[in-house]
């Protein structure tokens, strides 16, 4: 047990600063030797997931002996004896997984130290340099050792304030999928309502003079995340920081793709097999909607500056807004940010936009990608003409903070495709076409979780030639499509709409819908998912074409 390590690791939590780590998954002990020799704070070696076995864990916790970089072990549950044996092996405390209860922490605390307050055996071990610092370790041990358990399920959320009574605990941990498993949306990070029941809980657990973590999944979370209050920061895993790397590297070299569960490369869009209906944990709870650009309000944003909300909020979207903006000759919009990620599409006109000083220059169909709370500028150069533009936000009512920094103006070459880890830019003139989702159609993608780590929803440009159309499906978020060129024809559960002019479609999540070319004319849409990825469910037509009938809602 590094003493003076876990001493540094409390002195900077006691200041309010926040402590950095990784999460290790991968057996080699030169992962956690970078941590060591970076700085971090902390690692967490992860023995509840995995592959790794006793002798990869020593080996890490051995890369990490005499440093100041605390090693933690997270266990595969709550046992006594894995306890004892991490601790034993020279481990500085422990990561304790689906702690739900008070009664369940305090077993916890108990397992970490030595009689008469718990029940940790005395072993011969690294912890107490194989029996020659008996006397010394087992009279300090009990006092710094580190329990962190994970919050992990709603189970837990009745039970906090106890938990925050629970002495011999310093910090507490979130895993938000598992949160978000435990209350009906597996396979989500933060499904919905989740994000805030968690910032909820992170403020009980302040208040009461505790230290909250949780694992980021971006640099731009990461920034949220220590504003948001959270102390104990996971950078990213090995494995995520290594695909976030490879994923970057591809995008330069135009190979980028992601994998499916079964390991072999795809771009995450081949057509599926129908199913007969719609599963029955996707319920929709709304109806369909169409907003037209006529009866769209119009919100002066700055003088020079209108934006036309089209979905959102307002019109009942959940985690998701877009909107038409138009810039008039020789607007400027001021430096802001959002608490969000920003989606800006070029639609008609030619775009002048800073990031943080770095300036691009943006044709039609070009898109912008800012991550949340980076500041930024928008301007319309041309003195004669208008520029519209597409925005998204995944949020319901968007916000936004004006930002009075200067910064210095950084011109970007005309084929800059942003910086990594930061804006994205999508060229349309070079961008990676996708086709084969449906009969004539085409897809770019502009920005989804694989594209920009971190990003809270996903979306591109679609071009259905004459005759062009998707299959009948559903998401399990809400979507936003928005007809930017020709007529498109929409079939939502028994109802169809003819859209055209940027009228867009908010379509809920559980709604079977699929749009159709029926003209001679090319059709276009930018289309916005509240989900980071652009995930569907294939369902057999009829679901879209006829209405509602309860016997089609079953299970499958």
């Amino acid at each position: 047990m590094k003493t003076n390590a876990l001493r540094k690791f409390r002195e900077r939590l006691a200041r309010n600063e926040p402590v950095f780590g990784i999460w290790v998954t991968l057996e080699s002990a030169s992962i956690t030797e970078m941590a060591v020799a970076l700085g971090l704070d902390w690692v967490v070696i992860d023995a509840e997931h995995g592959h790794l076995d006793w002798k990869d864990i020593n080996e890490h916790i051995r890369a990490a002996v005499r440093s100041d970089t605390v090693v933690l072990v997270r266990l595969a549950e709550r046992s006594t004896a894995l306890t004892k044996r991490v601790l034993d092996i020279g481990a500085d405390g422990v990561v304790i997984p689906w702690i739900e209860t008070a009664e369940q922490l305090r077993e916890a605390v108990r397992d970490c130290c030595y009689p008469p307050e718990g029940r940790r055996g005395i072993g011969g071990e690294r912890a107490t340099a194989w029996g020659q610092c008996m006397a010394e370790h087992t009279a300090e041990a009990n006092q710094n050792v580190l329990v962190v358990p994970i919050l992990e399920r709603v189970q837990a959320v009745p039970h906090l304030s106890e938990l925050c009574r629970v002495d011999g605990v310093d910090v507490f941990f979130f895993g938000p999928a598992d949160f978000s498993a435990s209350a009906g949306f597996r396979g989500q990070w933060e499904g919905p309502g989740i994000a805030e029941q968690i910032l909820a809980m992170k403020d009980a657990l302040t208040a009461s003079g505790k230290f909250c973590g949780v694992l980021t999944t971006g640099l731009s979370d990461l920034t949220q995340r220590v504003n948001q209050g959270f102390r104990m920061l996971g950078l990213a895993s090995d494995t995520g920081l290594m695909l976030r790397a490879l994923h970057q590297a591809l995008q330069v070299v135009d190979r980028d793709r992601s994998p499916a569960t079964s390991l072999s490369p795809t771009d995450g869009r081949a057509l599926q097999q129908p199913l007969p209906r719609r599963p029955a944990h996707i319920q929709p709870d709304r109806d369909a909607l169409i907003a037209t650009l006529a009866a769209a309000s119009t919100v002066e944003l700055q003088p020079d500056i209108t934006v036309n909300p089209m979905v959102g909020g307002f019109n009942t979207a959940q985690q998701l807004t877009t909107a038409i903006v138009t810039l008039q000759p020789n607007a400027l919009l001021a430096c802001h940010r959002h608490p969000c990620s920003e989606s800006i599409t070029v639609l008609s006109g030619t775009l002048e936009m800073q990031v943080e000083g770095r300036l691009y220059r943006l044709s039609p169909l070009d898109n912008i990608v800012i991550p949340r709370w980076l500041p930024h500028t928008a301007r319309n150069p041309d003195p004669a003409n208008p520029v519209r533009l597409h925005a998204a936000m995944p949020m319901s009512f968007p916000e936004r903070e004006p930002v009075s920094r200067h910064f210095p103006e950084i011109p970007m070459p005309d084929t800059s495709t942003g910086m990594p880890g930061m804006e994205r830019v999508t060229r349309f003139a070079t961008a990676k076409r996708t086709s084969g989702i449906g009969p004539a159609t085409e897809f770019i993608d502009y920005f989804n979780s694989n594209l920009v780590p971190g990003i809270e929803m996903s979306g591109g440009f679609a071009r259905f030639q004459p005759g062009g159309r998707l299959p009948a499906h559903l998401h399990d978020f809400d979507e936003s499509i928005c007809i930017i060129r020709g007529l498109a024809t929409c079939f939502v559960e028994g109802q169809q709409h003819t859209l055209d002019n940027c009228a867009t479609a908010m379509v809920p999540r559980g709604r079977v819908h699929f749009f159709r070319n029926d003209s001679t004319d090319i059709m276009e849409m930018i289309w916005v998912y509240a989900g980071p990825l652009p995930e569907r469910i294939v369902v057999d037509e009829i679901c879209a074409i006829a209405p509602p009938d309860n016997s089609r809602s079953h299970d499958l």
